[in-house]
C-alpha cells in the first residue's frame, strides 16, 4: 500500500467514525478501534478496549452531545502503516482538541483507532 493510500483509508475511517457519532450510534463508533485500543479521555478517564469506548461514547450520546466536526487537521505518517490525526473539534455541547489519534491499516484494507487521545476543553 502506498503512503497515499494509507492516508486515504485513513481519512475514510475518521469519515466512518464521525458518521457513527452524527449518527448516534455508539456501536459503531467503538467498531473504529481496534480491539484492545487505550482510549484518554480527558478529563473523564482511560478506557481500554471496544466495549469500554463503546460505554463511553453511549454515555456521552446519552448526555445528549451530537454533532461533532474537525476543525485545522493534520495528519503526520507515523510509519508505513499508520497515521496520526491531530485537530480541533466541536460538538453541539462541547469543544476541544484531538492530541494523538493513531489510525492503522489492518489487514483488509481498511484503518482503525490503534491510539486515541483527546482532551474536552470548554462546554458550548
Amino acid at each position: 500500500m502506498t503512503q497515499e493510500q494509507t492516508l486515504l483509508a485513513c481519512k475514510a475511517g475518521i469519515a466512518a467514525w464521525q458518521t457513527a457519532f452524527n449518527n448516534q450510534d455508539a456501536a459503531a463508533c467503538a467498531a473504529q478501534y481496534e480491539e484492545g485500543t487505550v482510549m484518554h479521555a480527558r478529563p473523564f478517564g482511560t478506557f481500554t478496549g471496544r466495549e469500554e469506548i463503546q460505554t463511553f461514547w453511549q454515555g456521552i450520546i446519552d448526555q445528549g452531545f451530537s454533532y461533532v466536526d474537525y476543525t485545522e487537521v493534520e495528519w503526520t505518517a507515523m510509519n508505513d502503516d499508520s497515521y496520526v490525526l491531530t485537530a480541533k473539534w466541536t460538538m453541539n455541547k462541547a469543544f476541544g482538541v484531538v492530541h494523538h489519534e493513531q489510525w492503522r491499516i489492518q489487514a483488509d484494507g481498511s484503518a482503525l483507532l490503534a491510539a486515541d487521545d483527546f482532551e474536552v476543553q470548554g462546554e458550548r
